[in-house]
């Protein structure tokens, strides 16, 4: 096991409590980051779907962006690159997303589920771990989408750029947005309060390189722990939070924005855990690399975006548990859910180099 880095570690931990600050400030419970909802909500506001109780352009998402960008650029660590399978990784990001959604949570907010008592998310990470575990079995085969290139300064910063542009739109021109009057969409921490948080985040979350799917590839590939242990901050900084609040509910049953079929949640998941490997970094790693210069992660990100859309216009997305009903994952999104696990299968088989024939 390599040394531990504290610089994760602390990274995790704020990430911890700034997911029950924004909790406690409005944010939707067991939800105080998420980066496939927040990115769902923001495909509502700007009208890309029509589901009306998630639609809320997030500060959170702009602020973790653009703190990771201010971090790169005063480390000089910006480096602007680009062209390793752009198409490719689109599809690859719109597909983690409805991986994601069937479960009703990125690899963050499964962690955060975890830290509230959610037993649901607890059998989704069977799941994550799995998809992760074939991704490594790609990686140590040679999977590749092949290098990126440098760019010019611009290619890099294209994600910051359009999310301020739309934030500041957002702030001025509110009436051009969509605004949820009801469920998830409706519940938000005060809009500046939320983007301070996220810029701080997002700054060290570059410097600390943390990453969910990054911390498991890791210890499975390399004995490495060091980003697992971010993770594991995550969790028991999130964890304490919530016993002190009086928010940790243990149960399958009754818990916030979530549904207990298990089978699909768990091939949800390890469809975003495969993803994420396969594409470098997990749906937080990608907004955070997108920050840095990282023309492929901003494509991956539209990706996930367009996916989200996509869960929500054609009924591919999980449904909450509520009083009326089990909820759980549609049968057009189970079938979006294997066609998924496909698409990455094929990926894969075409970048893994094949072993020449000898004559």
């Amino acid at each position: 096991m390599k040394k531990i880095n504290w610089l994760v570690v602390a990274t995790g931990g704020l990430v911890g409590l700034a997911a029950v600050v924004l909790t406690l400030l409005g944010n939707p419970a067991n939800m105080g980051f998420c980066i496939a909802c927040f990115l769902r909500d923001i495909a509502g506001a700007t009208g890309m779907h029509g589901a009306a109780v998630v639609q809320y352009f997030r500060p959170e998402i702009v602020g973790l962006v653009v703190g990771a960008f201010i971090m790169a650029v005063a480390t000089k660590e910006f480096r602007a690159k680009a062209g390793s399978a752009p198409a490719v990784r689109f599809v690859m990001g719109a597909f983690v997303m409805i991986g994601a959604l069937a479960f009703l949570g990125c690899p963050l907010r499964m962690v955060l589920r975890m830290a509230g008592g959610d037993l649901n998310a607890w059998v989704a990470l069977l799941g994550f771990a799995g998809g992760i575990a074939i991704g490594v079995v790609c990686l140590n085969k040679g999977f590749s989408l092949k290098r990126a290139y440098d760019a010019a300064p611009a290619e890099g910063a294209v994600l910051p750029v359009v999310l301020t542009g739309l934030f500041l739109l957002f702030l001025i021109v509110p009436s051009l947005f969509k605004f949820s009057e009801k469920g998830p969409g409706s519940m938000h921490a005060p809009v500046l309060v939320a983007l301070l948080i996220a810029i701080v985040v997002g700054a060290l979350a570059q410097k600390a390189r943390l990453c969910m799917a990054g911390g498991l590839r890791d210890a499975i590939m390399f004995k490495d722990f060091k980003l697992l242990f971010g993770f594991v901050a995550i969790f028991l900084v999130a964890l304490v939070g919530n016993l002190i609040l009086g928010k940790f509910k243990l149960g399958f049953a009754g818990q916030p924005v979530a549904h207990s079929d298990h089978l699909w949640s768990i091939l949800g998941m390890a469809l975003v855990g495969w993803g994420s490997v396969l594409l470098g970094g997990c749906p937080l790693r990608q907004l955070i690399l997108a920050g840095s210069g990282n023309g492929d992660s901003a494509v991956t990100v539209f990706g996930m975006i367009v996916g989200a859309a996509f869960a929500h216009n054609f009924g591919l997305a999980g449904a909450a548990a509520s009083a009326d009903a089990a909820g759980g994952v549609g049968i057009k999104g189970r079938i979006a859910v294997v066609i998924g696990l496909v698409v990455m299968a094929a990926i894969a088989y075409f970048n893994i180099p094949k072993k020449s024939k000898e004559a």
